[in-house]
């Protein structure tokens, strides 16, 4: 008898749930909210309820830049309209440059037929917007929570909680973030690297409106992107190297106002005002296996990328839609939907896309680190090409959007 056992009678048991989500953050939520509404039963298990959010709360300093594949999701859960007219900022287009050979490319949603590339948008403001719905769809929330222990039945998996109960369901997904300890304890390993930088985020009000255009420009430390918030300022992420950061975040608001301005090459005009700062650090992480017995990884759980392209919320929301396709289908067909063939499904498709992103968005920040000048001009003429090839850009553009 395992040691997990032992205790049995003084555990407080529940009813057998089709799936417990670990992990509440914007991808978890948005995952036990889908399935939910696909009729699983579900539970969610975190640490803690988000903060709630208010409009006369300051904007969050952590952002996200939602693609048209994952406001369809929203929409399609319910919650996209009640985002939208919170505090969204659509963008219409979006411009890259390189501070070292002037080298830019430029998208446009009017090219794609749309009337935004996307929308960014506060990660708080999701997150709470998607916990208000649970409880209309019927998920069991369990809150505060730590897992300390998984155990893997024929018919189900059990979790072990902290505080003495246990969590019996068909199916666990573990959404608990770049740090996994749910990951950790079934024993998937990684693959990555850390890039030894930190990504330094503020809101700054500039002198020049944002243009509902997100900006990004390349520098050898690392890229600077200004995002278009819903108030008119920007959201700055500035990807340094670990001590370039520290120096940055220690540098008064008159010294940092000067040095994002030359970063940004004066794009939007000096900068007038900045609020507080903080800084995360950037990693690449990618699982070695999205799943094991009756246990699936979804978002930084599964994958951790660099920030560069924004994408990674937005791949997250992507393993959601597959996760809870794959789920339905099987269900419909009459199977075990968290079956190791169903789920290795998922874990196929969704590997090898999360994969390609990683390693391209990978690949990228190291063409940009390029310094020897033979390798910036080329850098520079394939970024100019790239441009001027419509139906290269577009295809591009339209793998960001998900579409």
């Amino acid at each position: 008898m395992s040691e997990s056992w032992q205790h049995e009678p003084t555990r407080r048991r529940g009813s057998l749930l089709d799936v417990a989500v670990v992990g509440g953050g914007m991808v978890g939520a948005a995952a036990a909210l889908a399935l939910a509404r696909a009729g699983f039963s579900v539970a969610l298990i975190d640490a803690r309820e988000p903060a709630a959010w208010a409009a006369a709360d300051e904007v969050d300093l952590r952002v996200v830049g939602l693609a048209p594949s994952s406001v369809s999701l929203l929409d399609q859960l319910g919650v996209w309209s009640r985002i939208r007219e919170a505090r969204a900022s659509g963008y219409e287009r979006m411009h890259v440059w390189d501070a070292e050979n002037g080298a830019a490319i430029h998208f446009d949603a009017a090219d794609e037929g749309r009337d935004v590339l996307g929308y960014i948008v506060e990660n708080n403001l999701v997150q709470a917007t998607l916990w208000h719905a649970l409880d209309d769809a019927g998920v069991r929330r369990i809150v505060p929570a730590e897992v300390i222990a998984y155990t893997m039945r024929e018919d189900r998996a059990q979790l072990d909680l902290a505080d003495g109960q246990v969590v019996s369901a068909r199916l666990v997904v573990a959404a608990d973030g770049a740090e996994s300890p749910l990951r950790a304890m079934v024993g998937i390993g990684t693959q990555g690297r850390d890039y030894a930088q930190r990504a330094v985020v503020a809101h700054v009000e500039t002198t020049e409106p944002h243009q509902r255009t997100a900006w990004q420009r390349f520098l050898p430390s690392g890229p600077l992107a200004l995002l278009p918030l819903a108030d008119g300022r920007s959201s700055i992420v500035w990807s340094l190297p670990e001590a370039e950061a520290q120096c940055v975040l220690a540098l008064d608001d008159d010294a940092f106002r000067d040095a994002l301005g030359i970063a940004s090459d004066f794009r939007l005009g000096p900068v007038r005002a900045v609020s507080r700062r903080a800084a995360f650090p950037l990693r690449l992480k990618l699982a070695e296996r999205y799943e094991v017995g009756r246990l699936v990884l979804l978002g930084d759980a599964a994958h951790a990328v660099h920030p560069l392209a924004g994408q990674g919320v937005n791949l997250g929301l992507r393993d959601v839609v597959e996760l809870r396709a794959t789920l339905v289908d099987a269900r419909e067909a009459g199977r075990d939907f968290a079956a190791t063939h169903v789920l290795r499904r998922y874990a196929r498709r969704r590997r090898s896309a999360d994969g390609l992103d990683a390693w391209s968005f990978d690949a990228l920040a190291r063409i940009y680190a390029w310094q020897a000048s033979p390798l910036v001009t080329a850098r520079g003429i394939g970024v100019r090409l790239l441009d001027r090839i419509g139906p290269l850009k577009s295809r591009l553009a339209r793998h960001a959007a998900g579409l």
